[in-house]
């Protein structure tokens, strides 16, 4: 293969993880728990953007259980967000990571 069309291919190649990169910040995704008596949405930059619960939940009694209730919702939107992370970068690269054992995910 020509080396000056592969150089130019790892700058498209830049190009675009750059721009999915920059695109993180709008994906959001939101998890829940406790049958949606918690939710917790999050952006592509493992941000977390907001946490809203049921008002039955504010009781000293139920304390403990809200704060597991709190690490699930949080932690499905986290895994959530990171599917579509995936997903916008396939898109976005196309066919360009198509290499066995590489994993464009390390660069967002």
């Amino acid at each position: 293969m020509d080396m000056f069309k592969m150089l130019g291919q790892m700058k498209e190649v830049q190009k675009k993880l750059k721009e999915a990169q920059e695109n993180l910040g709008e994906i959001t995704a939101t998890g829940d728990a406790g049958a949606g008596m918690v939710t917790a949405t999050v952006n592509g930059k493992r941000e977390l953007l907001s946490v809203a619960v049921d008002d039955s939940l504010l009781t000293p009694n139920d304390k403990e259980m809200l704060q597991d209730l709190v690490v699930a919702a949080v932690n499905k939107a986290l895994r959530e967000v990171e599917e579509k992370a995936q997903d916008q970068l396939q898109q976005s690269t196309g066919n360009l990571f198509n290499i066995p054992g590489f994993d464009p995910s390390q660069f967002t």
